[in-house]
């Protein structure tokens, strides 16, 4: 508890260095690992997170959130095969899981594959449908197709979900959500239609 206090303060070190005693204290615990490993992400340590949540993944390979927060370090660090195939994998395992149909969105775009970003991003759509970040994800990806039309109609979905995507500052939080910042700039310029 303490450590994810500290970490929701911003104090990444002191967050880590608890969460670390807390994993060596209970070493069976996955979500321990997953919460270390998304501060470490969080605290831009990625080979740190890379290696704590492969410590997870070795004691459960199956291990869902684990799969999750290891697909979006490689997603962020730009290692596209590896998020790839880690969401796919979290995907297989539980077929209603938005966040990896989410980042399989972001990473498909990220790669050019369009029509495979589109049908990820229209499935964490229905997944999770009151979140504007889907509905961002599949604008950029019908923009990518070069479908305007389809991509002004999901991203007035996304303002009408969230108002403060009406501001082009606002947009800058998108990085924190997995976009790339070529994936940012396709956004303003949606935006700016």
């Amino acid at each position: 508890v303490q450590g994810l206090a500290y970490r929701n303060q911003g104090q990444m070190e002191d967050a880590i260095a608890i969460l670390q005693e807390a994993v060596a204290l209970d070493p069976q615990s996955l979500s321990g690992y997953v919460i270390l490993g998304w501060t470490q992400h969080l605290a831009k340590q990625p080979e740190d997170a890379i290696a704590t949540l492969q410590v997870a993944l070795e004691r459960d390979p199956d291990h869902v959130p684990a799969l999750n927060a290891l697909g979006i370090v490689y997603l962020v660090q730009g290692n596209l095969d590896q998020a790839v195939a880690t969401h796919t994998r979290a995907r297989t395992l539980n077929p209603d899981n938005e966040i990896a149909f989410y980042n399989l969105s972001l990473a498909y775009e990220r790669l050019g594959q369009y029509p495979e970003a589109i049908d990820h991003a229209q499935r964490a759509t229905e997944l999770e449908p009151g979140n504007p970040h889907p509905w961002v994800a599949l604008a950029i990806a019908h923009a990518g197709n070069g479908d305007v039309a389809a991509a002004q109609t999901a991203y007035q979905q996304a303002i009408q979900l969230d108002s403060r995507y009406t501001s082009l500052s606002f947009l800058n939080h998108l990085e924190r959500a997995g976009f790339s910042p070529e994936q940012i700039q396709a956004t303003r310029r949606l935006h700016s239609r």
